[in-house]
């Protein structure tokens, strides 16, 4: 009998991972690179895959995992999971996800790794005029806490794509799962110098401030270092939540929402878009530089008399910015 696709696979990455021994009668060969911890989980699970049989499940009775690594929060992962709704419609589904019994919640199952394929297949389930037939197809495996988080882990180092911020909140959440630095490195397939980043961030911001600004497909590391160092401040930190729930703070994207959050802690702070005037402060800390307003007649900006030397500075170089804003405008049109 043939093996399985899957079986295949599961060889090939095993054999990648084991070393080979060179005949003592033939010349020596360089050593064989090791492949990494993320490659020899992929071949363990899909050899225990290529084992499992596949099982339609009813979808309402499968809940996400409890260790989560991706936001839903923003309109990037509306859109992919949109564009996965209309795969699944068109074509089925055609990799099954992987659950565990609901350790709970009898005769339920908890997910180990899919959650975009199932979140999909339950939007299907709601359009249906028979909800009742939509099926979802899935391996049913037991597993331990440990274990699920594993799965989750292979799945991630398969696909790559977790933004820098998710790949961080998912480390906390391994971390509070009961694993240590040294734990998480291969889990995450990182270095222990790269996963103190990840924690230097993830302790100072808010959990709520991060959410908010969503997965920021755009952001790395840079940005979100220099936010927290921001919010290491916890009057800016009363500051960007007041942005939160505005308008215009949850009509930008994820790099839109950290610049405006950065602008916020910086004392940047502007007024709510639609009154008669829109008032802009410029100011470092406690320190206000001036103060711009704008309103139907125009623009102006007041500087105050103890800070006649930043007057001077911004006179001396308003001809560098006027050329420089001058050529932007040029390259524009």
């Amino acid at each position: 009998m043939k093996k399985s696709i899957l079986q295949r696979m599961a060889e090939e990455a095993v054999n990648r991972s084991e070393p080979v021994e060179a005949d003592a009668s033939e010349s020596p060969l360089p050593p064989r690179r090791h492949s990494s911890p993320v490659i020899a989980n992929v071949g363990k699970s899909l050899t225990q895959l290529g084992e499992d049989s596949i099982l339609s499940l009813d979808p309402s009775k499968i809940d996400r995992s409890p260790y989560q690594d991706r936001f839903n929060t923003d309109q990037e992962a509306e859109a992919e999971l949109e564009a996965l709704k209309v795969s699944i419609a068109s074509e089925g589904q055609k990799i099954p996800v992987l659950v565990r019994p609901h350790p709970t919640k009898p005769d339920h199952y908890q997910l180990a790794y899919g959650h975009r394929r199932l979140a999909a297949i339950k939007t299907l389930m709601e359009d249906a005029e028979r909800p009742e037939t939509i099926k979802i197809k899935a391996h049913v495996r037991n597993l331990t806490d440990r274990q699920l988080i594993e799965e989750q882990a292979v799945e991630n180092g398969v696909r790559e794509n977790l933004t820098w911020i998710e790949q961080a909140m998912w480390a906390a959440q391994l971390k509070e799962a009961g694993l240590s630095h040294r734990a998480i490195c291969p889990v995450l397939a990182l270095s222990e110098a790269a996963v103190s980043h990840l924690f230097r961030v993830t302790s100072v911001i808010p959990t709520d401030i991060i959410f908010a600004i969503g997965r920021a497909k755009s952001v790395g590391r840079p940005k979100w270092t220099a936010l927290a160092d921001l919010l290491k401040d916890d009057g800016k930190i009363a500051a960007v939540r007041e942005l939160l729930g505005t308008a215009e703070f949850q009509s930008k994207d994820g790099a839109g929402r950290i610049g405006m959050a950065m602008d916020s802690a910086n004392g940047i702070i502007a007024s709510e878009p639609g009154g008669s005037s829109e008032t802009v402060n410029f100011a470092l800390g406690e320190r206000l530089f001036g103060r711009m307003k704008s309103s139907s007649s125009g623009t102006t900006i007041t500087i105050p008399k103890k800070e006649d030397a930043f007057a001077r500075w911004l006179a001396e170089r308003m001809p560098e910015l006027v050329r420089e804003y001058d050529h932007q405008s040029d390259r524009v049109k």
